[in-house]
């Protein structure tokens, strides 16, 4: 990307990262010495810049915090086997922002801003970015409304941000689920499509209720009948049923998925059935009761692929048969790690160097 685009930055007098013990990375706890922030002022996005990572001072009356005018982003960088630093589809993650953006009533982000800053602020901290295998520095791109103001309309100001945290190997057990029958975490006509803070909030209490009942994650069922299959807990959900793989289309209840539409273009490129539609619950445990559930799992930027164990549906528990190292889901798993870690050659242009 040519960029005319000036950041000012300001450097840490001292790295933090011989602090830091790579060895036992815990998700979302540790952070670079540096972190990227932009204001809208005035109309317009100013002020980007590149600083030490720390603190924020506001007022306690930031509309932000009362209005929930919060969107944010998750995506990862990956160091190679030859030492490069590469980011993961970060074009896709800064259109998401900006549909977050106009759902939630906010400004839209220029690309540009986006992408070279990001692309500066790890090549700032690009020992951060961790060298084992499945590791990688997971970035928080996140903008909220900074309005000074308690009063219900959107604010006029906001605040862009990006900090990165270096993250360990995401080795996801198989999951046991429960498919959800009563609460709801998306409506349509709501805000399911937007990656936006009171989405995340408002799914923990049944995640929660789940939990107490052995389940890891929930599945969850439209708003309107409880019939069709949307989501598994924060990710996006594909079953292979029959040889076929399934997953809902995207829309008003379902989050467009980075990772979901990788696979997807995956599973066309191997030439697997594909079919994306409405798929009803009542269908999905017909296929796991006949053996026809072949594959169950989650996509999305933590651990990639999620295979699913177990699906608990109305009392009844329905177990899934451990996944072969020829299956769909591990086979493109495989593939994403391989492509980050420089092993595969690039041919879909998912990779930006920075």
């Amino acid at each position: 990307m040519l960029t005319t685009l000036s950041i000012s930055i300001n450097q840490v007098a001292r790295s933090r990262r011989d602090e830091v013990d790579f060895q036992n990375l815990v998700f979302g706890r540790t952070f670079s010495d540096h972190m990227l922030m932009a204001e809208f002022r005035d109309g317009q996005w100013q002020n980007v810049s590149i600083r030490p990572y720390g603190p924020l001072s506001f007022s306690p009356a930031l509309m932000g915090l009362h209005y929930g005018q919060s969107i944010f982003e998750g995506m990862k960088a990956y160091r190679t086997i030859a030492n490069q630093v590469v980011l993961f589809r970060p074009e896709e993650n800064a259109r998401r922002l900006n549909r977050s953006a106009q759902r939630m009533c906010m400004p839209e982000l220029p690309e540009e801003i986006f992408i070279e800053g990001l692309r500066q602020l790890v090549a700032l901290d690009k020992e951060w970015v961790p060298e084992a295998e499945g590791a990688a520095l997971y970035l928080r791109p996140l903008m909220f409304a900074s309005d000074e103001y308690v009063g219900l309309r959107p604010s006029e100001n906001y605040t862009f941000l990006v900090m990165a945290s270096p993250v360990a190997a995401y080795y996801a057990e198989p999951v046991r689920v429960k498919i959800e029958t009563h609460y709801v975490r998306a409506s349509p006509g709501g805000t399911g499509a937007a990656k936006t803070a009171g989405n995340y909030a408002a799914s923990m209490h049944p995640a929660r209720l789940a939990q107490q009942e052995g389940y890891h994650q929930l599945i969850w069922t439209d708003a309107l009948t409880h019939q069709f299959v949307e989501e598994a807990g924060t990710m996006n959900v594909m079953f292979k049923i029959g040889g076929k793989i399934i997953t809902a289309p995207t829309g008003d209840t379902i989050l467009a998925g980075i990772t979901r539409k990788s696979i997807l273009q995956l599973a066309r490129a191997w030439g697997y059935p594909l079919e994306e539609r409405p798929l009803a619950v009542a269908e999905v445990i017909e296929a796991a009761q006949n053996t026809q559930l072949e594959e169950a799992f989650g996509v999305g930027t933590a651990a990639m692929i999620s295979p699913i164990a177990l699906i608990g549906y109305e009392g009844q528990h329905y177990p899934l048969a451990p996944l072969q190292k020829d299956s769909f889901a591990l086979r493109a798993k495989q593939y994403l790690i391989d492509l980050c870690k420089g092993r595969e050659a690039d041919t879909f242009g998912w990779l930006t160097e920075v």
